[in-house]
C-alpha cells in the first residue's frame, strides 16, 4: 500500500509558498503540512488542543488514541478545538522524502535535508497561525510526540497553557541512538537501497521490515513476549515470536517510506532541549506551564528515570504512571488508563484556571 493511500479523507492541507527555514539553514520551499481537526474554534480563538503523534503515526489521532476522544473524555470536541498534524519528514501528506524536490522535479528520497524536532514544531507553529489560533489550552504527545510537546512548551511560550508529555525524554540517549542506527543500517543494507534502485515507487521492503522488527523488540518487554508467545511454535517449526515480528515488519513496509524512517529517526537522535540553550536542566526549568509527565513503568526505550528527571526538574510538573507489561507501547495500548490521567490533569486548579481564563 502506498502511504498516500492511507491518508484519511478528513485530512486537510496547507502549503506555505515562502517555505520553512530549517535549523540547518536550508530552506524547504514550498512546504506542506497535512492536518485534521475536531470540534470548533471559539471566537476567542483560545480553546485549541494540539495532539502530536508518535514516530510512524499520522494525523488520525482519533484512530490511534480513540479512547481519549469523545464526550466526557480528556479530548472532548464539544469543548476543545483539537488539531493533529502529520510531522515534517513523514509520508502521510506533510513535506518529506516522498515529496517532489522543486529543483530536480523528482522525489527528495535520500536527498531530503536533515530535520530536527524543532523544525517539526516550527512548521506546526506556522499551521497554528494559519488556523488563526491565538493560544493552546494543551499540547499533548507520546514518544516522538512527547519530544514535540516539550519543544512546544519552550518555543511556544505564553501561547501554550499546559503540556502532557508521555513516554519520552528531553534528550535522546545513547541507548536510543544505538537502536536507531541499527534500524537505519538494516535499511541501508537492503539490496535495492545500496544499488540505487530505491525510489518512492519501489521502496526497500525487506530492509524497512527488518528495521521495524528491531524496533518492535524495543517497544515491548521480555515479559510481554513471554506471556503472549512463550516458546510456542507452529506446525512448520516457526516460533510465534518470530511470526509476530515478521508480520509487523511486513505491515509497516507496506504503509511507510524508508527514507522517512531514516529522516525521523535522525531527527529523534538530534533531540536535545539543551542545544543552543545553555544546560539541559536550565532548559527544563524554563518550562513554566503546568506539565504532566507520564511514564510507562516497564518502558525499555525511554526508561522511567528519564521521565522522573523531567518531572523533578520542570518547575510545575507532576509525574504519573501507566502500569503495563507491554513496555513503551503501553502509552498506546493502555488508552483508558492514559485518558484517566490526562482528564484528571485537566482538572488541576492551575490547568482549569487557564481554561476558564480562555
Amino acid at each position: 500500500m502506498h502511504p498516500e493511500n492511507s491518508i484519511s479523507r478528513q485530512t486537510r492541507f496547507v502549503t506555505f509558498s515562502q517555505g520553512l527555514e530549517l535549523e540547518s539553514g536550508r530552506v524547504l520551499a514550498p512546504v506542506r503540512v497535512a492536518y485534521r481537526t475536531w470540534g470548533r474554534l471559539k471566537e476567542t480563538r483560545d480553546n485549541a488542543v494540539l495532539v502530536c503523534h508518535a514516530f510512524t503515526g499520522s494525523a488520525d489521532a482519533d484512530t490511534w488514541w480513540s479512547e481519549l476522544f469523545g464526550e466526557g473524555r480528556s479530548l472532548n470536541p464539544d469543548e476543545d478545538f483539537i488539531v493533529c498534524s502529520n510531522v515534517l519528514g513523514s509520508c502521510y501528506g506533510s513535506t518529506g522524502p516522498m515529496s517532489i524536490n522543486p529543483h530536480t522535479g523528482r522525489g527528495y528520497a535520500s536527498e531530503f535535508p536533515a530535520i530536527t524536532i524543532r523544525d517539526m514544531v516550527q512548521l506546526q507553529l506556522m499551521l497554528i497561525d494559519a488556523l488563526n489560533i491565538r493560544s493552546l489550552r494543551l499540547v499533548i504527545g507520546g514518544s516522538l510526540g512527547g519530544m514535540q510537546a516539550l519543544e512546544w512548551a519552550v518555543m511556544g511560550g505564553e501561547r501554550v497553557h499546559a503540556a502532557v508529555v508521555i513516554a519520552t525524554t528531553g534528550r535522546h540517549s545513547p541507548w536510543c541512538i544505538a537502536f536507531d542506527e541499527a534500524q537505519r543500517e538494516a535499511i541501508r543494507a537492503d539490496e535495492k537501497y545500496c544499488n540505487g534502485r530505491y525510489s518512492a515507487e519501489h521502496p526497500p521492503v525487506d530492509g524497512l521490515a527488518v528495521a521495524r522488527m528491531i524496533a518492535m523488540c524495543t517497544y515491548r518487554t521480555p515479559e510481554s513476549f513471554l506471556q503472549r508467545f512463550g516458546r510456542d511454535q507452529d506446525r512448520r517449526g516457526s516460533f510465534e515470536a518470530e511470526k509476530y515480528l515478521r508480520y509487523h515488519g511486513r505491515k509497516l513496509s507496506q504503509r511507510f517510506d524508508a527514507n522517512s524512517y531514516i529522516a525521523l529517526t535522525k531527527a529523534m537522535d538530534s533531540h536535545d532541549l539543551a542545544r543552543g540553550r545553555s544546560s539541559y536542566h536550565t532548559a527544563l526549568r524554563s518550562i513554566t506551564q503546568p506539565t504532566l509527565v507520564v511514564s510507562v513503568d516497564s518502558d525499555l526505550l525511554y526508561v522511567p528515570r528519564e521521565q522522573a528527571d523531567l518531572a523533578h526538574t520542570i518547575p510545575n510538573a507532576r509525574l504519573a504512571w501507566i502500569n503495563s507489561v507491554d513496555g513503551h507501547d503501553g502509552f498506546l495500548i493502555e488508552g483508558r488508563a492514559l485518558n484517566d490521567l490526562v482528564a484528571s490533569f485537566r482538572q488541576w486548579p492551575a490547568v482549569r484556571s487557564s481554561r476558564i481564563a480562555c
